[in-house]
């Protein structure tokens, strides 16, 4: 064996033990075959060493230099040429009750069928065969070409397969001390102490409705993208799914612990510690308040989303805002849409010949082709957005209301435990206060001249105090659907803003030092369309976040199910770089969208890369965003954006 690799040796695990490293909780080694040679080398994984460097240094002798100005060419080489020499891919060990090795090339590989069992049969017989050795495609393209060779002939497993048993996905990296606590379930955790800032919580499934805390464990998979994994990343603490935790850590239950979330580790830890002195402190996060834009509360008239652009916040909210600039920009286009694929990615210069090959066209035309995207495939419903003053005068016209509001305002200033029963009885004083008949008058015309013609609507939340780049709020606030007559929508509006008053939202905004007085409530009344089906999607990768090419994406046949935690979503990986996706997990359902329906997704993930460049508030276009969205046959329907953590 010499430093840097074994070459055309046949791999014994002790061997495989001296070269791997670990990715995702798994050991590796890297494998590169040279067709030309017949020889295999497996690298020395711990070194990080990428496999085009290690050809280039180690089997073509080519310098640094001349690889960077070649790199294009030589990734075209190695991952998409019909007769490439050299096979790519990465060999890792599964461990559990039944241990193999799983092979897969890199995502970007457009091998075909033929290669591909050619490549598992050159490092079947190269590696130790006390282990099975499992192909594992490594996009949507390797899975239709193995769909067709008989698994006697090709042994697989799939991504999903591989994710929905995995007994370890760190959803959120960090480290963090603070007291265990652990619940068995739902009502166990309702009808105990609400957890305190420096607890970190032990469940099957971290309910939506936690106040902010130091740490989260679930027992059992869950999405990402579900509103208490959104809150874990904005929040900034340690996040993970170790299957069957629950049970081993009880004896912790109330003890206080050092808890770790590795991302290339292969569990959570766990270890007991004696009580920190800064447990009787305030957290540090405390200090880092969030700065609003001074709001617009006097004035505004009730106005169409598509006359609404992002400046618009400060009277509408930013949930209103964001949907207006999204109606401008699938209408005419975006002078910033294009941003991520223009910022130099060493040593290529920019991303654009990436993009206008995604696109289908040349560099010349990536711009018409990007319309042309939007115009075809999305739409943003049509809507009315309410604004600020509004509720200011609903609110002004009930001096109960009022007495209520300033002994809430007084109750978050000293902390008292009066706030819960003052939140409920202010939310409940807003339900039932009657609707004075001005403003009763301006919404139902508003609706009628904006909106007829619409069947059933949706009537969203759109505070100053949520879609922000510091404070998501994701979930906290209500939306309520399904609402179909003047009844519903003047009862749903003041359930909207009877959520601003809630306790979990009052005392989330009080952790992050928004002030009851800095804080209003907009309305969003929108057509509810008809979908197929619905998801979120967020222009990152939630799981690592230096991975700029992937867009991971929800489908569900309810968008509701994606962000509240009923039934676990499909999940998707979309590369919006060179393209392809794969399944990371099938959630509930009992099989995969058919092709045609991952291409759209793959059309969806790209047009929500083009919206992180406009609504990213630098100039590295890298600040990603979250996106709700439903999909009929023809169309993806755009329902929310905001920034992602």
């Amino acid at each position: 064996m010499n430093e840097s690799a074994l070459v055309g040796e046949r791999l014994t695990l002790s061997a495989f033990t001296q070269l791997s490293g670990t990715l995702g909780g798994y050991p590796f080694v890297k494998v590169v075959v040279d067709r030309e040679t017949s020889l295999i080398h497996f690298m020395d994984s711990r070194e990080n060493l990428f496999h085009v460097k290690y050809i280039a240094a180690e089997i073509l002798h080519i310098t640094p230099d001349e690889l960077e100005r070649t790199l294009d060419q030589f990734n075209y080489e190695v991952y998409h040429r019909p007769d490439r020499r050299f096979c790519l891919g990465i060999l890792a060990l599964h461990g559990g009750d039944r241990r193999f090795f799983s092979l897969e090339t890199v995502e970007a590989d457009t091998m075909t069928a033929e290669m591909l069992q050619y490549f598992y049969t050159f490092v079947r017989e190269h590696v130790d065969p006390s282990l099975p050795i499992l192909l594992k495609p490594a996009n949507h393209l390797q899975e239709t070409h193995v769909a067709g060779i008989p698994a006697d002939e090709l042994p697989r497993v799939l991504s999903h397969e591989l994710f929905s048993s995995a007994p370890f996905v760190p959803l959120n990296p960090g480290t963090t001390e603070g007291r265990l606590r652990v619940f068995r379930t739902d009502d166990e955790y309702h009808a105990a102490q609400r957890p305190e800032w420096h607890d970190i919580i032990v469940m099957h499934r971290v309910p939506d409705d936690i106040p902010r805390l130091a740490g989260i464990v679930n027992s059992e998979h869950t999405t990402p993208l579900s509103h208490t994994n959104v809150l874990a990343s904005g929040w900034g603490i340690p996040n993970a799914i170790q299957v069957g935790v629950l049970e081993e850590v009880v004896a912790l239950d109330g003890e206080w612990v050092r808890y770790e979330v590795d991302a290339n580790g292969t569990g959570i830890v766990l270890e007991p510690i004696e009580r920190p002195a800064s447990a009787d402190a305030k957290p540090s996060w405390l200090a880092t308040a969030i700065t609003l834009d001074e709001p617009e509360a006097e004035s505004g008239r009730i106005l169409p989303l598509a006359e609404l652009g992002w400046r618009d916040h400060v009277r509408y909210g930013t949930k209103a805002a964001n949907l207006g600039e999204l109606c401008e920009v699938a209408a005419s286009g975006s002078n910033r849409w294009l941003g991520f694929y223009r910022i130099a990615r060493p040593p290529r210069d920019n991303l654009l010949s990436y993009l206008a090959r995604l696109l289908d066209t040349d560099e010349a035309g990536i711009d018409d082709a990007a319309r042309a995207l939007f115009a075809e495939h999305v739409r943003v419903p049509r809507g009315i957005a309410l604004p600020f003053s509004l509720h200011q005068r609903f609110l002004q016209s009930s001096p109960r209301i009022q007495q209520t509001i300033g002994k809430l305002k007084f109750a978050l200033e000293v902390d008292v435990p009066q706030v819960d029963a003052i939140c409920v009885e202010l939310q409940n004083l807003i339900r039932a206060t009657r609707f004075p008949d001005d403003l009763l008058n301006l919404v139902d015309e508003a609706i009628i001249r904006h909106l007829s013609g619409v069947g059933t609507f949706v009537v969203r939340s759109s505070s100053n105090a949520e879609d922000l780049a510091g404070f998501s709020a994701a979930g906290i606030y209500e939306s309520v659907n399904h609402v179909s007559d003047a009844r519903g929508i003047f009862s749903s509006i003041k359930e909207v803003w009877a959520s601003l008053v809630s306790t979990r939202s009052s005392k989330l905004r009080a952790q992050a030092g928004i002030s009851l007085d800095d804080a209003f409530m907009g309305v969003v009344i929108q057509e509810q369309v008809r979908a197929d089906f619905g998801g979120v999607l967020v222009t990152t990768n939630p799981m690592n976040r230096n991975d700029f090419r992937n867009v991971y994406l929800n489908v569900s046949p309810k968008v509701t199910d994606v962000v509240e935690g009923g039934d676990a979503p499909l999940q998707y990986l979309f590369n919006t770089v060179e393209g392809g996706g794969r399944t990371v997990s099938l959630g509930a359902a009992e099989s995969d969208v058919d092709d045609k329906t991952k291409l759209r997704l793959q059309q969806l993930a790209l047009a929500g890369r083009l919206l992180q460049s406009h609504f990213s508030p630098d100039y590295r276009f890298g600040q990603p965003v979250d996106i709700e969205w439903a999909a009929d046959a023809e169309h993806f329907h755009l329902l929310q954006l905001r920034p992602y953590a």
